[in-house]
This record gives C-alpha cells, sequence and structure tokens, in this order.
C-alpha cells in the first residue's frame, strides 16, 4: 500500500456515518498476518539461500508499516463512523474476523525477535515484542470468549453457517503460545518462566480444543450440503491455521521447556512436539489437498478476489514454520524439502494476493460493503451468475 493509497484510504474513512458506508472490517488485518509470516518463515527455513535474510527484512517492514497503518485507519474509521464500526461485531460472518488483529499484533512481535533483531538491535526486538505479544494475548482473550458468546446467545446461524471464519477468534490464543515461547530465555525470575510456561501450554489447549471442535462442523457441513463455491471458499485454508500453529507451538514449547521446568519434564515436552506433530503434520496435508481441489473447482466456475484470499498465506505460512520445527526435531531431510516447497507456494501466493489486494485498494473496490446476502453451500455447480 502507497503513502497515495494510505491518504485515500484515510479520505475515505474521514465520512461521517450519515455518508455512505464504508467497509472496512478487521479482516483487512489478515493482510499484516499474511504478510508478517513470510520473513519468518524465510528467516527459519533449515536452507541457506543468498539473499534471501535481507529480502525478509524488507518484507518485515512492510508487515510492521501495514500494522501502523490499518491501526490508525481502524481507530479513524470507529472515531468518524461508530455506528458502521460496531455493526461488525453483530455480523455473523464479520465478527469471526476480530481475531484477525490480534494475530496480526503477534505476528509482527515475533518477527522483530526472529527476524528484524539484526537490524534494530535484540533488546529493542524483545522490548517490541513484549509490547505487541502483551496487545495481541489481551485481545485474543477477549474474541476466543466474546465471539463464540454471541454466536451462541444472538447471532442467527444457518444450518450450513460453519466456515474456515469460525476458526479466527480462537486461534489467537495459539498464536500466544508459540510466540510466547520465544519470550521465555528473556523472562529473568525462574518462577515467573515457569508460570509463563505453563500459561502458554493452558492457551495452547484452549485454543486446540475448540479448533478441533470447529473443524469437525466445518467437516459435516461440507459432507452434508457442500461448498458454498463462492468468496468464502478461500476460507478453507484457515483451517491450516490452528493445525500449523499448534504443531509449531508444540515445537517451540519443547524447545524451550528446559528454560522453565524441570529436565525429566523438559525432556517430555521435548517428545510430546514429535508425537503431536508428526500426526496433525499428516492432517494438515490431508487437509490441504481437499482444499486445494475445492480450491480449484471453484475457481473453474467463479472466485472473486477478496480479502478472504490472504487465507491463502498465513494458514500456509504457519503450517510451513510447523514443518521447519519437525525438520530441526526429528533431522529428517523430507521435512527440510517439505519446508521448502512450503516455502516457494507461500512467496508465490503472498505476492499474488498482495498485487491483487493493492490493486483493488486502489480501485477502493475493497472499501464497498458486501453485495448479496450470505454464502449458500451446495453440492451441484454453481454458474458464475450465481457466484454470490
Amino acid at each position: 500500500m502507497t503513502v497515495t493509497d494510505h491518504h485515500r484510504l484515510t479520505d475515505l474513512l474521514d465520512s461521517s456515518d450519515e455518508a455512505a458506508p464504508v467497509h472496512f472490517g478487521p479482516n483487512w488485518f489478515a493482510a499484516v498476518m499474511g504478510t508478517g509470516i513470510v520473513p519468518t518463515a524465510a528467516v527459519l527455513l533449515p536452507y541457506d539461500v543468498p539473499g534471501l535474510h535481507q529480502a525478509a527484512d524488507v518484507v518485515w517492514i512492510l508487515a510492521a508499516a501495514l500494522l501502523g497503518v490499518l491501526t490508525v485507519a481502524t481507530i479513524v474509521h470507529w472515531l468518524r463512523s461508530p455506528r458502521h464500526a460496531r455493526r461488525y461485531g453483530h455480523d455473523v460472518t464479520m465478527a469471526q474476523f476480530y481475531g484477525a488483529p490480534p494475530m496480526a499484533f503477534m505476528t509482527v512481535g515475533a518477527g522483530a525477535i526472529v527476524v528484524a533483531s539484526n537490524m534494530i538491535g535484540l533488546r529493542a526486538a524483545v522490548d517490541l515484542d513484549w509490547v505487541l505479544w502483551t496487545i495481541g494475548t489481551v485481545m485474543g482473550l477477549l474474541t476466543v470468549t466474546m465471539i463464540p458468546y454471541r454466536l451462541f446467545t444472538s447471532m442467527e446461524v444457518r444450518p450450513d453457517g460453519a466456515f474456515g471464519g469460525w476458526l479466527m477468534p480462537i486461534v489467537p490464543p495459539m498464536v500466544s503460545a508459540s510466540t510466547g515461547a520465544l519470550l521465555l530465555a528473556h523472562v529473568a525470575s525462574a518462577s515467573l518462566r515457569a508460570t509463563m510456561f505453563y500459561s502458554l501450554f493452558a492457551l495452547f489447549g484452549m485454543s486446540l480444543v475448540v479448533a478441533l471442535v470447529v473443524i469437525t462442523l466445518i467437516w459435516s457441513r461440507l459432507a452434508h450440503y457442500g461448498s458454498s463455491m463462492s468468496g468464502r471458499v478461500p476460507t478453507l485454508w484457515i483451517v491450516l491455521g490452528p493445525i500449523g500453529q499448534s504443531i509449531t507451538a508444540a515445537g517451540l514449547l519443547g524447545a524451550n521447556a528446559a528454560l522453565a521446568v524441570p529436565a525429566p519434564i523438559a525432556h517430555a515436552f521435548a517428545l510430546f512436539s514429535i508425537l503431536y506433530g508428526v500426526p496433525m503434520w499428516g492432517f494438515a496435508v490431508l487437509w490441504a489437498t481437499l482444499a486445494l481441489a475445492i480450491t480449484l473447482r471453484t475457481a473453474r466456475a467463479h472466485l472473486p478476489f477478496s480479502l478472504t484470499w490472504w487465507s491463502f498465506t498465513f494458514p500456509v505460512g504457519v503450517t510451513v514454520t510447523g514443518t521447519i520445527r519437525l525438520a530441526a526435531e526429528t533431522g529428517l531431510t523430507a521435512f527440510k524439502v517439505a519446508s521448502a516447497v512450503g516455502l516457494i507456494a507461500l512467496v508465490g501466493a503472498w505476492a499474488t494476493v498482495a498485487v491483487r489486494t493493492a490493486r483493488s485498494a486502489h480501485r477502493r473496490a475493497l472499501l464497498a460493503p458486501p453485495a448479496g446476502g450470505p454464502a449458500v453451500a451446495l453440492k451441484a455447480p454453481r454458474t458464475a451468475a450465481a457466484g454470490a
């Protein structure tokens, strides 16, 4: 997003509630997530590729700048059009994407340590990560409780309503678990390290159990009703988010357990990271295959561009980081090769979606309210005319 695009975005958001509504929901922060995971995965890749770290630095700076721009734009939107902004929290689809901002903050924060510490210094990187991780964790605890509560008590849900977006508000605690593990080495007190470690593992379970429930509902919806064959299809890739992030979290907690708990328990956590990670990686491969097949089937009919396309980035990225962790833990060349292939796919997806987003933002198409009603699942092919 250029400076000119930022001014245009701010000008549009500077409209009153009486003016035509501007569509600027929390789903915009998925662009930060998808951008921020690219440099982290690139730096962690178990291969030495010339120029890769330098490129990762540039992309991290882009993600950090985008986080700042979107945060300011969101504040302006809430100040200028509070009634329109409040509606997102009551919309059964858009409310789910309130999970994106906390994950965006934590993704950029983790990148500060993993990617940017060579530019800004380790102390500054750690301090920045503490701030962004704390903001993201608090926000994530709010989304994981408030959004499901509203879903249970006040939102009208169709029988075919379960979709990948339902995972967005419940994944942030898993991101807190994985990115928080990077901060354990920077906690001075032994008792505080142990408390934080077990708290991170509790966040791991908080997110994992609910994610498995939601994934089951998505599987059931696909089996009974089929795909929507619409712009909602890319959200199927969000399922890879909690899977890949949990593999990453288990690996990082296992790798850092010795900093916080006695040796026998630390060894158990290291063993758990493999016993858990490898089977979940197998499920990730299965789901990626199914999601790819459904996405290609939809694209042959009609797959309009929208911000849901960012679902092709962050979930794939955390699956790559999970694969990298398994490569480090098992020493298997197969996982190293798989992580390299995954990174190539991630960079290709990010470049495609980033260019499409920039073009659409320049035309202001992404700031218009979405047309049509809720996506309807069906198994028969949908025509382009009915693809909304």
